[in-house]
């Protein structure tokens, strides 16, 4: 881990900068400027995604493209096609390791039941290729700890954004390349990290659904 952060290929969290800048007494902008230097100095153009289609499409795309990672961050997720290519991917690639981050219980049915099938697909605790390839886990804080969606593979990200063609949901988006997205896949292993755990049948279906 530490090596990681002095070699630039993770971001320290939030925690650790705080623990780390106390540590050295210098404040964490001086501290970890090596780091966000880099996300500043990028020079991706995001494309905006205009509309479900597009968004849909866009996210699509990430799951089919990721080979080593797939993280999809959020609770409401109910484009069944979208989840079906999720099921489909993880089967076909049983190397990609797979991270699944809600914050508080699925909002429909179709998302509790496409979590219960990822654990027919993997088992989260084997380690036969080794490393852990599937991980669930759920921020019950939720009214602490603002939700965030996106879909993100090791070399692409799709943000979704309010909409820009109507008064509902959030159906258009953003896509970022290389260079987000491997700071997003950061941004998730520190979410998981920080969630409870719920990679058995049994946790998954004592989860509500906010709508039936």
């Amino acid at each position: 881990m530490l090596s990681g952060w002095e070699l630039g290929k993770h971001i320290t969290s939030i925690r650790y900068r705080r623990v780390l800048a106390e540590y050295y007494s210098q404040p964490p902008e001086v501290l970890f400027a090596h780091q966000d230097q880099q996300l500043t100095a990028a020079t991706e153009t995001p494309r905006l995604l205009v509309g479900h289609h597009d968004l849909r499409d866009a996210m699509t795309e990430v799951v089919r493209n990721a080979h080593r990672y797939l993280a999809v961050l959020g609770s409401r997720s109910r484009d069944t096609a979208y989840l079906e290519t999720i099921e489909t991917v993880l089967a076909q690639r049983p190397e990609l390791v797979h991270y699944r981050v809600l914050f508080g219980p699925p909002h429909h049915q179709v998302l509790k039941d496409h979590l219960l099938r990822l654990l027919e697909i993997r088992d989260p605790q084997d380690r036969s290729l080794g490393v852990k390839t599937l991980h669930i886990s759920i921020i019950d804080d939720h009214p602490r700890t603002p939700e965030r969606f996106f879909c993100v593979s090791e070399s692409v990200a799709v943000i979704p954004v309010a909409s820009l063609t109507s008064a509902e949901a959030f159906d258009s988006g953003v896509l970022f390349e290389a260079g987000v997205a491997e700071r997003l896949i950061d941004h998730t292993r520190q979410c998981y990290a920080a969630g409870r755990k719920v990679e058995t049948n049994q946790a998954l279906r004592e989860l509500p659904t906010v709508r039936s």
